[in-house]
């Protein structure tokens, strides 16, 4: 059975390393390196950074791949990783399930990066059978409702919990985790990578996680069991997301899921028959099609709400701040009140002492005195934008001001522009995907407060995903292009994108790259 085991695992790595060997010619080629063999990964690595001194910096590389910056670097971490793991292979040899698992995770980088380049066409493989898809499904749903189960153990009581995760993330999160999942059950709510996110925190995993994990031969493809925990459930973050859009998985993408189950559920499954957890991996596999259905249409239901899963599984939670730190301006202010209080104390002692001397001896003149009071009331200044969100329990702080953009409150996001704090168009994703048309017109009021360094990637492709799901190329939606992503690079770089999905809608013709062509299209006609 070893044996067997064994000669599959080899299989399958030597499989990769064909794949990774003819796609390194492609991409060599095209970014002006001549080869005719592919080899190594180590070798590849070399050809690229020879690549890198040609071209002038990994910024032409990436542009001469259609990646950005953050997908050019998670590439050649990819190929580093899978170089560290495996600096040279003769075949026949003995393969490591880290192996196997790092050569998957860089073909499916390439799947990626063919998609995004359709002048490359190398082969990784066929797409697998409807049964491979279906067992995909039913890992992805086990590892999800496992961590839900986790998290219950951890958290037994529900208010507890709603508690726990204001602490961690904010009320005005948790309200909306609520709204959007099922009756008194927040986590239902949550998508895919805050409930990991929950899990690898390092402080969260640390008190009530790691003990769980523990197994010495699961869960070390990185340096420590938490890190690589994060970079498995970030994996299948984005395979839950082709799941989700009914796209079906590649044959790298099954094989790699099927390794990170392995490796994710194996320390759990035997926690639960050791008595350590009630949370049985074994049963949440064994699921009827119809609850399969289920889960993955309440999914997708939850994904339209949201507009999609589209931020990755961090190292640990953005803790919101409690109360933010005074500013020496906030101090100045305290101080000036504090001073002139005293003085208002003052003035009210001397009057009313000056108007008990003055009606005990001349009782005629009571009048003209209490005629003397009402200029010290005209001498309050009208309290500014931060003093008035002080009276309202409202602190200066970008979290309360990010709150207000999601909520709709254009009285309380007004005071906070007013009283001149910067702001992210990153910000006004949330509004604009609920049609927060009030608070987003009065955000464009104040747009030279708009400070976010080169928001429109980040901005049209948040918005690519949100039409791929269902929403719509708002007016609001076309003022803000028009407002921040006119300028001349972006509008290239959208050209570039519209014409890219054309190619491929012509190359690949089906609903998904037609459909994808219209949406970068539509952009483009706002920004040309």
């Amino acid at each position: 059975m070893m044996i067997s085991s064994s000669h599959h695992t080899r299989e399958q790595f030597e499989h990769c390393l064909a794949a990774i060997r003819q796609a390194s010619v492609e991409i060599l080629l095209l970014l002006n390196v001549p080869v005719s063999e592919g080899k190594d990964p180590r070798w590849f690595l070399e050809q690229l950074d020879s690549a890198r001194l040609g071209l002038g910096g990994w910024g032409a590389v990436a542009s001469k791949l259609n990646l950005n910056d953050a997908e050019m670097t998670a590439f050649t971490l990819q190929l580093r990783l899978l170089q560290q793991r495996v600096p040279q292979y003769e075949s026949g040899q003995d393969v490591s399930e880290n192996q196997l698992i790092a050569a998957m995770r860089f073909v499916t980088s390439l799947e990626y990066l063919r998609l995004q380049q359709p002048l490359l066409t190398y082969d990784t493989g066929m797409v697998p059978e409807k049964e491979s898809q279906l067992q995909a499904q039913k890992q992805v749903r086990a590892i999800e409702l496992m961590i839900k189960g986790l998290i219950q153990q951890a958290w037994p009581d529900p208010v507890r919990l709603n508690n726990h995760l204001k602490t961690l993330f904010n009320a005005e999160r948790v309200r909306r985790w609520l709204k959007n999942g099922e009756i008194n059950d927040v986590l239902s709510g949550m998508l895919f990578s805050e409930l990991a996110q929950l899990l690898v925190d390092k402080k969260e995993f640390s008190r009530y996680y790691a003990s769980l994990f523990n197994a010495p031969d699961m869960l070390t493809l990185l340096v420590e069991p938490r890190k690589t925990l994060q970079t498995f459930l970030e994996d299948i973050r984005q395979i839950r997301n082709s799941i989700t859009v009914q796209q079906p998985l590649s044959g790298a993408q099954i094989q790699l899921l099927d390794s990170y189950y392995t490796q994710i559920t194996r320390s759990v499954q035997r926690a639960f028959e050791e008595g350590r957890t009630r949370v049985n991996p074994a049963a949440l596999m064994a699921v009827a099609e119809s609850d399969l259905h289920a889960f993955w249409e309440k999914a997708q239901k939850l994904d339209r709400t949201t507009g999609g899963d589209l931020f990755e599984v961090r190292d640990s939670i953005e803790k919101p701040t409690q109360r933010a730190t005074r500013t020496p301006e906030q101090r100045e202010q305290l101080i000036s009140g504090v001073l002139w209080g005293a003085v208002g104390v003052m003035v009210i002692a001397i009057i009313v002492g000056g108007f008990w001397l003055v009606t005990s001896s001349k009782p005629q003149q009571a009048v003209v005195a209490a005629a003397g009071a009402p200029p010290a009331q005209e001498m309050r200044e009208t309290p500014s934008s931060r003093e008035t969100l002080t009276r309202m329990g409202v602190t200066w702080d970008e979290n309360n001001f990010r709150s207000a953009i999601n909520r709709n409150d254009t009285r309380v996001a007004l005071l906070f522009l007013q009283g001149g704090m910067d702001w992210k168009m990153s910000w006004t994703e949330e509004a604009l995907s609920a049609g927060y048309d009030d608070v987003l017109e009065v955000m464009l009021r104040y747009r030279l407060q708009m400070t976010e360094q080169k928001p429109c990637r980040r901005f049209i492709n948040t918005l690519s995903h949100a039409m791929a799901n269902g929403e719509s190329l708002t007016s609001m939606r076309k003022q803000y292009l028009k407002a921040f992503c006119t300028v001349p690079g972006v509008v290239k770089r959208q050209q570039h994108d519209a014409e890219m999905a054309t190619r491929r809608a012509k190359s690949q013709p089906d609903a998904s790259t037609k459909k994808w062509q219209s949406i970068q299209t539509a952009i483009y006609e706002v920004i040309r």
